[in-house]
């Protein structure tokens, strides 16, 4: 019986490479959020600080882009202060791939508190998979923030 051979040191070494980084996401970029126009029209100017979220959905859609592009200076800015962590740590290998918003109640201009739930899917090393949220939104000072997610039911 032979011995098995050793794999050569190139296949050692393209196993260990890491899957290659999806593209950047640019102003002129389709916004990750889902809505028909580009990042620079869209969700940026939150990220930016140059306009707010006018509503619980934009909000959710905006903090969904923060994901899809490594912003957490605003998803911690657009957390309410009382359930905010002190830090965010986000899974480099993780890569958001899609946001299906499944139902709204209230968070228009008109309400002081609203919900999204939603499905937001994504790609972690080679496996795909989702997230399921009912996220609680309020108003803070005249903001949108995100408040906390509501238990299923």
């Amino acid at each position: 019986m032979s011995k098995p051979r050793k794999p050569s040191r190139t296949v050692q070494q393209r196993a260990r490479r890491k899957p290659p980084a999806p593209a950047p996401v640019t102003e002129d970029s389709p916004c990750p959020c889902g809505r028909e126009a580009s990042y620079g029209e869209c969700c940026a100017p939150f990220h930016q600080g140059r306009a707010a979220a006018p509503t619980a959905e934009r909000l959710m859609r905006s903090r969904y882009s923060a994901f899809a592009v490594g912003d957490t200076a605003y998803l911690l800015r657009s957390w309410h202060p009382a359930t905010r962590p002190a830090v965010l740590e986000l899974d480099p290998a993780q890569r958001w791939t899609g946001l299906t918003i499944l139902a709204t109640t209230g968070g228009s201009a008109f309400h002081q508190e609203g919900t999204v739930a939603f499905r937001a899917h994504y790609e972690v090393r080679g496996h795909t998979g989702s997230q399921y949220e009912n996220s609680r939104f309020t108003r803070e000072d005249g903001q949108w923030v995100y408040v906390d997610a509501l238990p299923e039911a």
